[in-house]
């Protein structure tokens, strides 16, 4: 078996490899002079299981996935794996106007012509997209480390509170985990960053509020809800989330809402200045070790859920 990693992410490849007791593969991934992505591996990968670390949080991240895979594939890796722990073009799942496309759909397709043998991803922003690939998709899920860390806060008598209609299967999950209430906040959108408030379905009161979503991007809908559920009693208020991606106007919204704590996971690396704010970040290293050592065993990965 092999580790490699591409820049996206080597703090967490680093991490999955000290879980697995290995080390990580030696490979130059930089660029050309012109920008193109250049790949170069070191090891001899021959015959080799091979499980490439790489969420593509960027286009440069997934042209890198890419490459490094057509790299392997040419130095005769029997298999290879990407473990993209943020699956990026997610969000662009159906088409919901007359002409715009599919993209989830079609980096589904990039990644399988590159040559990839199976994905383990985590956490999905729709569970339908294992279905978009023509190949085995391992599909993880944040909730065990996520739940373990809420347990361990010992809250009195929290509300889990879904930000949006889109969360309620997850804000379900973890309030039955929790044995906790659960509260909806029926958002309205205006635009694609812009979100309003319009109604809270069930009991908010004066407890703590846990918040979850599988993503955080620009802060709207999250910030929303952290005021929504303020007015409505809140004692303390936990947004939890998988995937940081915190782009656009996150940083100052996030600020202004003067968090309490923001629970997010390592799947993507937090920028520099957010750690001016209250973050409590949470490692899938564990997580995803045992799942590419299942995988690599030819184990079950789904009992890790149960």
């Amino acid at each position: 078996m092999r580790l490699v990693s591409g820049n996206a992410n080597r703090p967490l490849a680093d991490a999955i490899a000290k879980h697995l007791g290995m080390p990580l593969g030696e490979m130059h991934c930089g660029r050309f002079p012109d920008g193109e992505v250049k790949v170069e591996i070191q090891d001899d990968v021959r015959g080799a299981d091979v499980f490439v670390v790489q969420p593509t949080t960027s286009n440069d991240f997934l042209m890198e996935l890419l490459v490094i895979c057509d790299a392997l594939r040419r130095a005769s890796a029997k298999r290879i794996t990407a473990v993209i722990p943020y699956f990026g073009y997610a969000r662009q799942d159906r088409k919901h106007a007359g002409r715009v496309p599919i993209t989830a759909k079609l980096v589904a397709n990039l990644i399988t012509a590159a040559g990839f043998d199976r994905v383990l991803t985590v956490d999905l922003h729709a569970q339908q997209l294992q279905g978009f690939f023509d190949l085995p998709v391992d599909h993880l899920t944040a909730l065990p480390v996520q739940i373990e860390y809420l347990k361990s806060l010992n809250l009195i008598d929290p509300v889990v509170v879904s930000p949006d209609t889109g969360s309620i299967k997850l804000a379900d999950k973890v309030s039955k985990e929790l044995g906790a209430k659960l509260a909806i906040i029926d958002k309205r959108r205006l635009g694609d960053s812009l979100t309003s408030v319009a109604n809270v379905i069930g009991e908010i009161g004066a407890r703590p509020a846990i918040l979850v979503d599988d993503m955080i991007t620009t802060a709207g809908s999250m910030t929303n809800a952290i005021k929504t559920a303020r007015e409505f009693g809140a004692t303390r208020v936990i947004p939890v989330c998988t995937h940081p991606v915190l782009c656009g106007d996150a940083f100052e919204r996030l600020s202004a809402v003067k968090l309490d704590t923001l629970v997010v996971t390592d799947t993507i690396p937090l920028k520099r200045r957010f750690g001016e704010l209250p973050i409590q970040t949470l490692s899938m290293a564990g997580l995803l070790a045992e799942a590419i050592k299942r995988i690599h065993t030819n184990q079950s990965v789904s009992s890790l859920f149960r």
